[in-house]
């Protein structure tokens, strides 16, 4: 199979091929290396691949014998180099599969390496020191997101179908809008992050994907999803699979929209008439929209200090248990000056101020929660701005300490993170891109806990109504045929 023929098939379209004996695993394998080989050095968006092991079973699950690529943190693989996208953890190894890890081999996914995320995914850009800054393949002068940019960019790019992704803060929506992709954070609780982490900050982050189809998502979740054994948090399981769901009719949706967002942060122009046009295209499929005011329950300034306090606590947490690990020191040498800022911040505070930080938590939950008595899914940017310049997120970095490193994440996504403290699901969908410039941007949907069949009944309307996967990057794998 050439390349320019790999890239015309999603996830689930390549194992059936598969499943059909028309190709084999390796041979997909092989055009995913050539895909790396001939994009990466232009996005550095995988840090490292490896030979996999996997030998799928033709047609044993909708993905056996895709070709997968796993983030740098959130899951670890045996024998393979989970590094945080930081030199303080340079070199380390697992020892064991991770729940999830083991759900990817079930599935039939071939791993065969993992993707750029920014040091301890603690930005919503990927530039780390460690491996550089990946690259947005649709403009090479601007960022892929994060903190699951390499896997955006990776995605985008053509060099898998579908990968790995995780979520804290927006690091699924916010590179899938980056991107041109479709992502979706999952209802806490919906898969497992053990056995080695109960809930990664305080239950914020998630597992999940990034893919090119909401299908592929739906069916990669279907994979990922249940309780294990030991699990803090639990998501009923859905009626029936979410790959299916894609394929049914959501019916008529009361939508809210929130064209600014929480903090005041204005939505630039092209955004905002992006956000015009899709609201008239959901009109135009039924759907009864309408601007709405969600209350977050907290005021701003209240909702940042509090996540403050609870990521930078978290943060200093995981970096002494690597420092120690490693027999490392926490300085400039291990660690970027925002990271580290914000560990030295984290270790202030006192076992008071984080616990006032969960009860904000829950207050900004059960505000959220009762907005979706009102409306059936919430509609808004993914981000307010078109993916932002390299290095924009590192100016003046050296006078922030903690508090204002994390003051500038959330106001450079400030629609996403809500949905994380709220626990609820959400998904960025690449329904149109800004006329003047062709830069995705991404739409992005949350509805009440657990609800993710219905947004993905609404994604696979949207994608039927405007389809997306036509649309390529400047730097695509599929331009190049390969052999």
């Amino acid at each position: 199979m050439r390349i320019s023929e790999y890239v015309g098939f999603d996830g689930v379209g390549l194992a059936e091929l598969v499943a059909k004996g028309e190709v084999t695993p390796a041979e997909l394998e092989a055009v995913a290396r050539e895909a790396v080989r001939v994009v990466n050095p232009r996005i550095n968006a995988v840090v490292e691949t490896w030979p996999a092991d996997e030998a799928p079973v033709p047609g044993s699950t909708p993905l056996a014998g895709v070709p997968f690529l796993i983030k740098d943190i959130g899951v670890s693989m045996a024998g393979r180099r989970m590094e945080l996208g930081s030199r303080l953890a340079a070199g380390n190894v697992a020892g064991a599969d991770s729940f999830l890890m083991r759900r990817f081999r079930r599935a039939g996914l071939v791993t065969f390496g993992r993707t750029a995320t920014p040091e301890m995914a603690y930005s919503n850009t990927t530039e780390p020191v460690l491996y550089g800054a990946t690259r947005n393949p649709w403009d090479l002068t601007r960022g892929a997101g994060g903190s699951s940019g390499g896997a955006g960019a990776a995605v985008a790019a053509g060099v898998v179908p579908v990968a790995h992704a995780t979520d804290a803060a927006g690091s699924i929506r916010v590179p899938a809008a980056c991107n041109g992709l479709f992502g979706l954070k999952p209802t806490r609780g919906r898969v497992s992050a053990g056995p080695d982490a109960d809930e990664v900050f305080n239950g914020l982050a998630v597992q999940g994907g990034v893919s090119r189809t909401v299908r592929d998502t739906a069916v990669l979740l279907d994979r990922m999803r249940g309780p294990e054994p030991g699990d803090p948090y639990f998501a009923e399981q859905p009626p029936r699979p979410y790959a299916e769901e894609v394929l049914r009719h959501p019916g008529t949706l009361r939508i809210g929209v929130l064209t600014q967002a929480w903090g005041g942060r204005r939505t630039t122009a092209p955004v905002a008439d992006a956000l015009s046009r899709t609201a008239r295209l959901l009109e135009s499929l039924g759907h009864r929209v309408e601007e709405a005011t969600v209350d977050l329950g907290a005021d701003w300034e209240e909702f940042v200090l509090a996540g403050a306090r609870q990521w930078t606590a978290n943060l200093t947490a995981s970096v002494d248990e690597l420092a120690a690990a490693f027999g490392r020191p926490v300085d400039s040498s291990t660690l970027e000056p925002p990271t580290l800022a914000s560990y030295h911040y984290g270790r202030r505070v006192s076992g008071a101020q984080f616990v006032t930080a969960l009860g904000i938590r829950n207050r900004v939950a059960r505000s959220l929660a009762r907005s979706f008595d009102a409306y059936d899914v919430l509609l808004t940017p993914t981000l307010p701005d078109l993916p932002l310049p390299l290095g924009t997120h590192a100016e003046g970095v050296e006078e922030l300490d903690g508090l204002g490193w994390l003051r500038r994440l959330f106001d450079l996504s400030p629609f996403t993170v809500a949905f994380n403290v709220a626990g609820t699901p959400a998904m960025s969908v690449p329904v149109t891109a800004d006329t003047e410039t062709g830069l995705p941007i991404g739409m992005q949907f949350a509805a009440g806990y657990g609800l993710e069949g219905r947004l993905f009944r609404l994604a696979g309307q949207l994608e039927q109504a405007d389809p997306w996967s036509g649309r390529t990057p400047t730097v695509w794998a599929g331009d190049h045929p390969g052999h």
